[in-house]
């Protein structure tokens, strides 16, 4: 069976990765996991400098899933570099890189650093991010700003660029076309809900931040939906992101139009759920007499 994914000049040697943020840089799950079964990792975000995210409480279980406003903790590129890079390199998995920055000119820094260094097949490029000089609204919710993002940052690399899609616009194909547009190897979707949660005792917000991102089995009607949406758009390849908590849920994103899929929220479960989504493809396959996961795609009967 072929489970080859192929993003830009990138092959995935399987079609399952771990989501940004759900799985640290890889080293803290080394002891629970076999990383070499997955197709590849998606680091937690890397900004220029250090960031020691938002004030607790930043995460809050809800109904089928978690809330979280982390606010984007992570040690910065040049420790990444140095501390974390050698590390990520020796895993045997595919290693995409999230990129976070809250103006163009840092996404790009970023990006240009950690691509002198090598040993990056990827980059995942977050645009949930606040622009600052847009007085705070997220890159991913201006279609214009996300397009300039994206065309500054394929003139930096010929590593494939995967830009992460927030679900919090009217129409999310459009935002797929403008970064296909602009030379985007694919889109990965969807990034988190805009939720929150309420104390009934203190009548105060559970998080820190009043709002945060809504992940988990709740949302994958919606990111289903997202992704069924920009297949139709794109022809770029797809990554389905939104309560992936076994092979059968995998397999829904696949048909819906999805080349390859992130777990998240179910590593915070169990962190070998992505292991087990792999092997359940490959037992759905086998039973179906499906020789290769790109029959699967866009195989919805309608």
């Amino acid at each position: 069976m072929n489970l080859e994914v192929k993003i830009g000049n990138m092959i995935l040697k399987n079609p399952v990765l771990v989501a940004s943020g759900t799985f640290g840089y890889g080293i803290e799950s080394r002891d629970l996991i076999d990383v070499s079964e997955l197709g590849g990792i998606v680091t937690k975000s890397v900004s220029l400098k250090p960031r020691v995210g938002n004030d607790p409480p930043r995460i809050v279980e809800t109904a089928s899933g978690m809330l979280n406003s982390i606010g984007l903790a992570n040690v910065g590129v040049e420790s990444f570099i140095q501390d974390k890079l050698p590390y990520l390199r020796e895993l045997g998995a595919s290693i995409i890189v999230n990129i976070a920055a809250s103006t163009i000119e840092e996404y790009c820094s970023v990006l240009a650093l950690i691509d002198q260094h090598g040993g990056v097949d990827a980059y995942e490029i977050n645009v949930s991010c606040p622009n600052v000089k847009e007085g705070g609204l997220s890159f991913g919710q201006n279609c214009e700003r996300t397009a300039e993002v994206t065309r500054a940052l394929r003139k930096l690399t010929n590593k494939p660029l995967i830009i992460k899609l927030t679900p919090n616009v009217t129409h999310i194909s459009e935002f797929a076309r403008a970064v296909a547009d602009e030379g985007a190897d694919a889109v990965s979707l969807i990034n988190t809900l805009i939720g929150m949660a309420i104390d009934i005792h203190t009548k105060r917000p559970k998080l820190s931040t009043i709002t945060g991102g809504l992940s988990g089995p709740a949302i994958k009607p919606i990111a289903l939906a997202k992704v069924y949406e920009v297949s139709k758009a794109v022809s770029i390849p797809i990554i389905g992101i939104g309560g992936i908590m076994t092979a059968e849920d995998a397999i829904e994103f696949f048909l819906a139009g999805a080349s390859a899929v992130e777990v998240g929220t179910a590593n915070f479960v169990n962190p070998n759920t992505a292991v087990e989504v792999k092997n359940g493809i490959i037992n759905y396959c086998q039973e179906n007499k499906i020789n290769s996961v790109d029959e699967l795609r866009n195989s919805l009967i309608l």
